[in-house]
């Protein structure tokens, strides 16, 4: 990556770790009496006419302030180098990129792809499709063709910015089956791309184009992004999330996130997953702070130089990647400064209370775990600064979201009483399906295409996540499982997630995933795949040792009764562990939707 000048990052107020700050939200139920949606709506900049823009929002709102010279995103490349780019700058880009889409004749509401790394295009991309009114949908990188040729089939791509790479490994070969994508903007080596025939050079495009824009003045329900979420069986779904989204995706890095004037932000996300768009662009970019990009993969060291190099003071990362960084230990984070370092979030799996007790050994402060799917678009439930930690825990409701809990019936449906409502929980901890009701900015507002699917993610006047929870009697919700991954077992409901923490208490297990094994006498038993730590080797001995300690820990009933030892557990890429996937290699099943598989698994 070519390096340019650095620039300062925003300094307005101190906020490394060495200064105290005071949190955003300093008492919750206050904090819970106050919140309106319509409040956080009125802190935005808006346009003329109630019209409401994420770019506007993210970008220009900042870009003649006393923020316009600083750093809004560094990017960090591959192989060194640093880019930055200011407040300033970002609006001339981006404006450079929507003039393109323009030139090109992309009308409003036409979808823009990006397949591509974590480079400035991207995000360049991501920010000027928005400013011109038009969709904005992410692909990963390491998707292979057949997943890339189904999410610009579905989103009806009419542009897709990619890499002479990637395009000519895997999007070349469906170039004619895609009717409908018009161009392809080739982002690299302008030789390179002179060889390959129908498609655009992205530099020579934005050097001819104008660095002024006016937003286009969209209204608040206009689509803006396309997230696709896989299918457990069948093709993924494409969530449709509005322009009126950025009202939560600020109240959410306010509140959740702590983010603050003058912080310093990694999250380190792929904006290929909803997270690494919602809080990897969007958010910190509301909020006016400086955001650091890696273009690297995870490397431990390379993790911990950037967190003492750059000076975060704001890290969001993955449960993953934080048992990794866990599994060499805790004296390899001692060994630097992360003095600047004041606030850890995680997302993406919940959060192993070893993890979270790990934190505190390794940085002196626990690790705060927050819920949400990609249909929520954002933060719905979290542990928050200003409130203690309980490992384990996904934590309470954001201000303005209201969160249940339903009864199901035999069959895993919802219970719905004679008035047509849903049967609510009312007990502490009683185990039941997570619902949320509607109402809140980022939900979704349907998936392409699919009517019917979407209705059927609503009942009684609820959105139905999907996920089995309990709430303990001070109102912190316990996630249990993906209700299709609960295991019923000799009359017993038993989370996964329960059975995965307490294996990976255990020195020798690096990670761990369960599924329920068919049983002609239990329905069920619980079955265990575990990788181990390094220096570790598996054998009966080790297998009887780990049997036995899940034992104790969480009874016989609940306890795995077979346990296998695997090179890695497969998760996807938002660090879920996918253990629909494990039960169909177990059960020799056909394996479903696959594209979102992390390589290697």
């Amino acid at each position: 990556m070519r390096a340019l000048r650095l620039m300062p990052y925003g300094s307005d107020v101190p906020s490394t770790g060495e200064t105290a700050v005071a949190p955003n939200m300093p008492d919750y139920e206050e904090a819970r009496s106050r919140f309106s949606w319509a409040a956080a709506r009125a802190e935005l900049a808006g346009l003329p006419d109630g019209a409401l823009n994420i770019a506007c929002e993210a970008v220009d709102r900042h870009a003649d302030g006393p923020l316009a010279n600083t750093t809004a995103l560094r990017f960090l490349g591959r192989h060194g180098g640093t880019r930055d780019i200011t407040y300033a700058e970002l609006r001339h880009e981006t404006a450079r990129f929507a003039n393109v889409l323009e030139q090109l004749g992309v009308r409003r509401t036409e979808r823009v792809f990006v397949l591509s790394g974590r480079i400035p295009e991207l995000y360049i991309a991501a920010l000027g499709t928005l400013k011109c009114g038009c969709v904005f949908s992410p692909l990963f990188s390491a998707f292979g063709p057949e997943p890339i040729e189904q999410r610009l089939a579905l989103g009806d791509a009419r542009v897709l910015v990619t890499t002479p790479v990637l395009y000519k490994r895997k999007v070349a070969q469906l170039r004619e089956r895609l009717a409908n994508l018009a161009h392809v903007l080739l982002v690299g080596d302008e030789a390179e791309i002179a060889e390959i025939s129908g498609v655009h050079d992205f530099k020579r495009l934005m050097g001819a184009a104008g660095d002024t824009y006016e937003v286009a003045a969209t209204a608040p329900e206009d689509m803006a992004l396309v997230h696709f979420t896989s299918g457990t069986t069948g093709a993924p779904k494409g969530a449709v999330h509005v322009h009126e989204a950025v009202v939560a995706h600020r109240a959410t890095g306010r509140i959740v996130l702590d983010l603050h004037p003058g912080d310093v932000f990694w999250c380190t996300a792929d904006p290929g997953w909803v997270t690494g768009t919602s809080y990897g662009i969007i958010a910190p970019l509301t909020l006016g702070v400086s955001s650091v990009i890696d273009e690297a993969d995870f490397d431990a060291d390379r993790w911990y130089r950037i967190l003492q190099e750059q000076r975060v003071s704001v890290w969001y990362t993955a449960p993953t990647a934080l048992r990794m960084l866990m599994r060499i230990g805790v004296e390899v984070a001692h060994e630097y400064d992360l003095s600047a370092l004041r606030f850890i979030a995680s997302v993406g799996e919940p959060l192993n209370p070893e993890v979270v007790l790990w934190g505190e050994e390794a940085f002196g402060m626990p690790i705060h775990d927050n819920w949400w799917q990609t249909e929520t678009g954002g933060i719905m439930i979290a542990n928050y600064r200003s409130m203690d930690v309980r490992p384990g825990s996904m934590g309470r409701p954001l201000p303005g979201i209201e969160a249940a809990v339903a009864r199901r019936d035999a069959e895993g449906r919802p219970i719905l009483a004679g008035d047509g409502s849903l049967e609510l929980v009312t007990s502490p901890d009683e185990q039941g399906e997570l619902v949320l009701r509607p109402g809140w900015p980022s939900m979704f507002r349907g998936y392409l295409g699919e009517q019917r699917r979407y209705e059927r993610c609503f009942a009684g006047g609820w959105y139905l996540t999907g996920d089995l929870v309990r709430r303990d009697a001070d109102g912190y919700f316990w996630f249990v499982g993906r209700g299709d991954d609960v295991i019923k077992s000799a009359g017993h409901l038993i989370g996964p997630f329960e059975v995965e923490s307490a294996l990976l208490a255990h020195p020798a297990v690096a990670e761990a995933g369960v599924i329920g094994k068919p049983d002609p006498v239990a329905g069920e038993i619980v079955k265990a795949f575990v990788s181990l730590a390094p220096g570790r080797d598996p054998g009966e001995e080790l297998r009887k040792e780990l049997l036995g300690f899940a034992r104790k820990r969480l009874g016989a009933a609940v306890a795995p009764r077979e346990i296998d030892f695997v090179s890695s557990v497969p998760h996807n890429r938002s660090g879920k562990v996918m253990r629909r996937l494990l039960k169909a290699r177990e059960l020799g099943l056909p394996e479903g939707d696959i594209s979102t598989l992390e390589p290697d698994a």
